[in-house]
């Protein structure tokens, strides 16, 4: 009966053992809030490392340089739907028939001879020199057939301020040659008998067809091609292109004075090198907002024409026309 009780106590002595080892162990394992200094340092340290690596990535990220779509929707995300493009575009025509009630081509003329060859004339060139040189041209030589016969030598020193007098020179007598010859001394009023007269292309044929004969047309120049793009109607460059593009936009009624009203923005307020973008009034349309000056009163001073309170490019501007009339050449 002896042996039995002696092996119980070992085992009990065993046990006790085993679950002193335990408590110690666990005591030897301080409790988190119990930690060190130097242990919060340690946890702590990734911590700080991941925040710092957070902060310098939103640094080096780069900041959008608009202020996004017309919808309220930030730029770089989501695209923008064809639809969505359509609907901002048509506002931006609204916004800125109300800007530019006024708006009207730029050169002057009494004929649809005078608008063709000022067109001409324009290439390389502004409409204020056009304007300052045309009244010796039509007072030289009035019709196709005058044009067509005059001296070559004459015509030049007339239009030399207009630039690439010589070349300008020999379309514009072609044009006359073959508006005797070919059209009767009239001025064509169809796009595809316009864009055969030497030097006329599709813009040149458009602006007189919408301004001389009332037919609908883009002008696709060089201010409504920075602008089309500008406002992501289209990412074309080749000008007949850019042309089928917005006329797929707008309504063919609005054709003719919307390219009139784009060129008068472009000129005035949203210039290729500079644009005046604090001071436009279509800024939350644009998504190219802040590719210029944003500050209002910087941009203000950028502005040209009657926003700038500066005369603008006709000697002989429409009677509802809030600026000042041009100067003839030669006038200081």
């Amino acid at each position: 009966m002896v042996k039995p009780v002696v092996k119980k106590t070992a085992a009990k002595k065993a046990a006790s053992k085993v679950t002193a080892a335990k408590v110690t162990s666990a005591d030897a394992t301080p409790p988190k809030e119990a930690a060190s200094p130097a242990g919060r340092q340690a946890e702590a340290a990734p911590r700080a490392k991941r925040a710092a690596a957070s902060k310098s990535t939103a640094k080096s990220a780069p900041k959008a340089t608009g202020t996004g779509n017309a919808d309220g929707r930030p730029l770089g995300g989501k695209p923008e739907s064809h639809l969505a493009m359509v609907r901002r575009a048509r506002r931006i025509n609204r916004e800125l028939a109300e800007v530019y009630p006024y708006a009207h081509p730029e050169l002057d003329f009494r004929n649809p001879f005078e608008l063709l060859l000022a067109t001409v004339l324009s290439a390389q060139t502004t409409d204020l020199r056009v304007n300052q040189t045309t009244p010796g041209l039509f007072a030289a030589y009035p019709t196709p057939e005058d044009l067509a016969a005059a001296n070559p030598e004459e015509v030049e020193a007339i239009i030399r301020p207009t630039g690439f007098f010589r070349a300008k020179t020999r379309s514009i007598m072609g044009i006359a040659a073959a508006l005797r010859d070919e059209f009767g001394g009239e001025v064509p009023g169809r796009l595809e008998d316009l864009v055969k007269l030497p030097g006329v292309g599709r813009k040149t044929a458009n602006v007189v067809l919408g301004n001389a004969f009332g037919v609908p047309g883009i002008t696709v120049d060089t201010h409504f091609g920075r602008l089309a793009r500008r406002f992501k109607w289209t990412e074309q460059d080749d000008p007949e292109k850019v042309e089928a593009e917005i006329c797929a936009i707008f309504p063919k009624s609005e054709w003719t004075m919307l390219s009139h009203r784009v060129v008068f923005h472009g000129r005035r307020i949203c210039h290729a090198r500079k644009p005046a973008c604090g001071a436009c009034p279509i800024a939350p349309l644009c998504p190219s907002y802040g590719e210029g000056e944003t500050d209002p009163e910087k941009a203000r001073k950028l502005l040209k024409y009657e926003k700038g309170g500066l005369p603008g490019q006709r000697l002989s501007p429409p009677p509802d026309y809030p600026g000042q009339p041009a100067p003839p050449l030669g006038a200081g």
